[in-house]
């Protein structure tokens, strides 16, 4: 008789009505029989205004929903209540504006089970509209893949990742209520578990897809999450490792002048230009780690 393999999918959300598509996406997964599926929804607002729409959709399905409210605008304490109300073998994240492709949670379960991985993680992609500027949609910006460094995956993200549950490295965690309104706190918890022995895996077949809102179509909007993104390297990539963590920070700077040498030479090019700027921002970022620089809030401040 085969055993049931039981995942609990995650999602934190925030007053958006893109929930509702989420979660269908979610019921409609094309799993093996022995799979079983519970959704697990995580309301941050100060006022439990998802729980109608949880309710609504789920109605529309046999598949268990569960809605737990848990306000304060800080998305470690939503991630953290999903954490405290999972029971599955598994804990699957995906974002609550993204809607995943039907065999999303096979592909993950498939890479994470070949490999006996604690974590594997998938892409993100960014869909854009038409009013998207041109050197954002030619570089990207806003499809969030895994990355291989030195030939490891160090860390990892939630809007797309299925997580053994039960391994040693895994249980206890939390993710830090200090990084839950900077962002950042998927990358330090993915990078706390792989110090305690946690190995991580990339599922590129397993996708998620995600409309760009407008307000993030800017330079700005993008400088900004760079220079958070290098501040969280450079907090967390080698913890614990002070001649390592110093030798980033040194490699950093050499890199900034670099950047800024490309971006002079490709002035002409807004899309260039943009892009070895950025790319100089988040290194700046990596440098303002060394020095205790606080993360700026970027989320539940709305």
């Amino acid at each position: 008789m085969t055993k049931t393999t039981t995942i609990d999918v995650c999602i934190t959300t925030f007053r958006r009505e893109s929930l509702v598509e989420t979660i269908r996406s979610v019921v409609s997964q094309e799993v093996p029989d022995n799979i079983s599926l519970r959704i697990i929804v995580a309301d941050n607002d100060a006022e439990p205004s998802a729980a109608e729409r949880v309710a609504r959709v789920a109605r529309e399905t046999d598949v268990p929903v569960q809605y737990i409210h848990a306000p304060m605008r800080n998305i470690s304490i939503a991630r953290n209540a999903c954490l405290d109300a999972a029971q599955g073998d598994w804990l699957a994240f995906i974002d609550d504006d993204e809607v995943a492709a039907p065999d999303w949670l096979a592909r993950l379960l498939e890479a994470a089970e070949e490999k006996e991985l604690t974590a594997v993680f998938g892409p993100a992609h960014a869909q854009y509209d038409s009013a998207t500027p041109e050197w954002i949609r030619l570089k990207d910006y806003h499809t969030n893949k895994p990355e291989i460094r030195d030939g490891v995956v160090e860390t990892g993200h939630t809007c797309n990742a299925l997580v053994r549950r039960t391994d040693p490295a895994v249980v206890g965690k939390y993710f830090l209520e200090s990084k839950g309104r900077s962002g950042g706190e998927d990358s330090e918890y993915f990078f706390r578990l792989r110090r305690d022995g946690a190995v991580f895996g990339i599922a590129d077949t397993a996708k998620v897809y995600e409309p760009v809102a407008s307000e993030r179509l800017s330079f700005r909007w993008l400088a900004k999450r760079k220079y958070r993104y290098g501040q969280t390297y450079g907090y967390h990539a080698h913890e614990g490792d002070s001649a390592r963590k110093l030798r980033t920070v040194a490699l950093a700077g050499v890199k900034v002048l670099f950047c800024v040498l490309a971006a002079i030479l490709f002035c002409w090019s807004s899309s260039e230009r943009n892009y070895w700027i950025l790319r100089g921002i988040f290194h700046a970022g990596v440098i303002a780690s060394a020095f205790g620089a606080s993360e700026q809030a970027l989320y539940g401040t709305a």
